[in-house]
C-alpha cells in the first residue's frame, strides 16, 4: 500500500495562553511551558481561542472570578487555575466559573503543569487530592443540609422526579407509574409537567432523552 510520505504532520500540541496578574508570574509560567513539545504557546486572539487558558493568581478574589466568568461566557477555552492558596468555598466558586484544573504554585513543575493541561484539554478535570476530598465533603454538606430538606438534588431534580422519569423511560404509562410509586395519577402528571416546564422540554420522550443525556437516570 502506498502512503503519502509528503503529507504535513498533524500538530497534536495543545494550544495554550497564559494570563497572570503580574509580569513575573507571567514570565515564570511561560518559561516553564515554552520548551515543552506537548504545548504550543499562543497570544490571546479574539477570533481564535486557545484550547486551554492558564490563569495564574496568588489567591482567588472577585477580580479572578470575574475573569473566569468572562472566559467561560465568551470562549470555548478550558481553564487551568494556578494559585498559591485556595479553600473549599473558593474552589466551588471557581468550578461554577468553568475551571477544569487546579494546580498549586508550589506543585507547578513543568511536568505536572503540562500533565494537567493535557488532562483538561481532553475534557477531563484535575484537582489536588486533598482538595478533592475537601470538595466532596462540602458537596455532601450542601446536599444534606440545604438541598435535601427542600426536596432537591444536585441534578436539579427532586428524588420523586427521578423516580417518575425512570419509570417513563422503562415504558410504564401514567396509571402504572402511579401504582408503582403509590401516587395519584394527578401527582404523576404534575411531576412530569413540572420537569418539562422547568427544563423547557417538549414532551415525555424529550424529558426522558434529556435526563438520560445528563446522566440523571
Amino acid at each position: 500500500m502506498e502512503t503519502n510520505s509528503g503529507a504535513a504532520p498533524v500538530d497534536c500540541r495543545v494550544s495554550v495562553t497564559v494570563q497572570a496578574g503580574d509580569p513575573v508570574s507571567q514570565a515564570g509560567i511561560v518559561s516553564q511551558l515554552r520548551p515543552r513539545p506537548e504545548v504550543s504557546l499562543t497570544e490571546w486572539d479574539n477570533d481564535v481561542s486557545p484550547q486551554v487558558v492558564v490563569i495564574v493568581v496568588d489567591r482567588v478574589d472577585e477580580d479572578t472570578l470575574r475573569t473566569l466568568r468572562r472566559i467561560q461566557r465568551t470562549t470555548t477555552c478550558r481553564t487551568v487555575l494556578v494559585t498559591t492558596d485556595i479553600d473549599e468555598q473558593k474552589l466551588v466558586s471557581t468550578a461554577e466559573c468553568g475551571v477544569a484544573g487546579v494546580v498549586r504554585r508550589s506543585e507547578s513543575t513543568p511536568e505536572h503543569l503540562v500533565h494537567v493541561i493535557q488532562t483538561v484539554a481532553r475534557g477531563e478535570g484535575h484537582l489536588p487530592s486533598d482538595l478533592l476530598g475537601r470538595l466532596l465533603v462540602e458537596v455532601g454538606k450542601l446536599q444534606g443540609q440545604v438541598l435535601a430538606p427542600r426536596g432537591l438534588h444536585f441534578t436539579g431534580l427532586a428524588p420523586r422526579e427521578v423516580d417518575v422519569l425512570r419509570l417513563v423511560a422503562e415504558g410504564y404509562d401514567t396509571p402504572e407509574i402511579a401504582t408503582k410509586l403509590a401516587y395519584s395519577e394527578r401527582t404523576v402528571k404534575t411531576v412530569l409537567h413540572s420537569v418539562m416546564t422547568r427544563m423547557q422540554l417538549r414532551n415525555r420522550s424529550h424529558a426522558v432523552a434529556y435526563a438520560m443525556r445528563q446522566g440523571w437516570i
